[in-house]
């Protein structure tokens, strides 16, 4: 049944010089230039819904405003019908994320542990519970916004997904992050929708997602000297496994937490190898050489007995009881960032520029300036595709002006 209208009326909107009026949620505002503009103000699903519907100039009328509020509603109810049996309301993105996870655990999914970072630490603050199907493609674009004037999440910091308004909350503010990592994050949000629509929790995707513009240019990367000033001071540093860490990155291009979740039985110091069970892109087998392995020998010997791993926990149970870390006896090192940027000053270097992923930025710069083939290059650093390991070699000029030299040389031209 249509609702009767008595202030928004077509005689009062025409006698309206100023000012706004209101009814059954359409508001018609007076503008400064003589134009009118209608807009709508709603709750649907316990989600409020303020849209400008147009103005007088474009052709818009109370009718439109109408017509938009019945569709919300529609489809609002539309959502409901479609959702799982026993569900009543719509299903929720931090619900939905939740709900992502544990399907993708049972079904063995892969890089699970990234996935649930970048869910709990910045999409689910954001999301909140706003319906996954009323996810618009702005929405995603004052996420790509926000993330790129957000602070960069370290490990180990913790974020609170509680917001008044229960969706679509900001947070604080303080510095860029990368491309990159952003884009990571808006693929983990396409996978959650695209797997949403296969397990029936939505009708179709909900947003259109478009990645931002990585600078694949400059790549930073510690030289042979700076190599060894860095291990230099890792060997006198505090911490114990400072230098460990930095060997190995520096000579397999490992990432953070492959070289963290080494366990002993992983390496195989006889074919030169260490197992990675979880890698980004599914297990692998990881070439070492020989010094490293001759290093690793009589590193895994200092080790206690009863631990499991290269880089055994070192919190303790006090430390753990005040912080309210979980119990990790007997777990690894998630975070080695404080000894890393101790031992990168030490060296005289700038801890913002030369950051712990810089370690694999070195390792396979030198493999490329060594003249190794890029498929060789691509089996050691563990890369999904050969494109990810081109930028390596397009980003070192010298080593391919290196090659024209050697060009000339055989050809003998003047």
């Amino acid at each position: 049944m249509s609702k009767k209208f008595d202030r928004l009326t077509r005689m009062k909107i025409r006698a309206l010089k100023s000012g706004s009026i209101s009814e059954h949620g359409i508001t018609f505002e007076r503008l400064e230039n003589g134009d009118g503009r209608y807009s709508v103000n709603m709750m649907v699903d316990g989600q409020r819904i303020h849209r400008v519907i147009g103005h007088e100039s474009d052709g818009t009328t109370r009718t439109q405003a109408e017509e938009f509020m019945a569709k919300a509603r529609q489809d609002a109810k539309a959502g409901r019908l479609n959702l799982p049996k026993g569900r009543k309301i719509t299903l929720g993105f931090r619900e939905a994320g939740i709900g992502y996870l544990n399907k993708l655990a049972e079904a063995g999914g892969k890089d699970l542990k990234m996935k649930r970072t970048r869910l709990t630490h910045n999409l689910i603050p954001f999301f909140g519970d706003t319906p996954l199907s009323k996810i618009s493609t702005f929405d995603v674009e004052r996420y790509k916004k926000h993330r790129s004037q957000q602070r960069s999440l370290r490990g180990g910091d913790r974020v609170s997904t509680k917001s008044k308004e229960g969706n679509l909350r900001p947070l604080d503010s303080a510095k860029y992050s990368a491309p990159a990592s952003i884009n990571r994050e808006l693929a983990v949000l396409s996978h959650l929708f695209n797997q949403a629509l296969e397990w029936g929790w939505i009708d179709r995707r909900p947003a259109k997602i478009n990645r931002l513009k990585e600078d694949n240019g400059r790549i930073v990367y510690l030289t042979v000297e700076q190599v060894g000033s860095v291990l230099e001071h890792a060997k006198v540093d505090d911490n114990p496994q400072i230098y460990p860490f930095i060997v190995i990155g520096v000579q397999t291009a490992m990432r953070l937490m492959e070289i963290l979740s080494i366990r002993k039985e992983d390496v195989d110091l006889n074919r030169n190898m260490i197992f990675v069970p979880d890698a980004k892109t599914g297990k692998r087998e990881q070439p070492i050489p020989r010094s490293l392995a001759d290093f690793l020998a009589g590193y895994i010997e200092s080790l206690p007995a009863d631990t499991q791993w290269l880089f055994p926990s070192t919190s303790t149970k006090e430390k753990q009881e005040k912080q309210d870390i979980p119990d990790r006896k007997d777990k690894h090192t998630v975070d080695i960032r404080k000894p890393f940027i101790r031992v990168i000053k030490a060296a005289g270097l700038d801890p913002k520029e030369y950051v712990r992923h810089t370690l694999r930025h070195t390792a396979i710069t030198h493999l490329v300036q060594e003249g190794v083939d890029l498929p060789t290059v691509k089996r050691i650093s563990g890369h999904k595709t050969l494109a990810m390991v081109e930028r390596y070699f397009h980003a070192n000029g010298a080593h391919i002006q290196a090659a024209m030299e050697k060009l000339q040389s055989r050809l003998k031209i003047a």
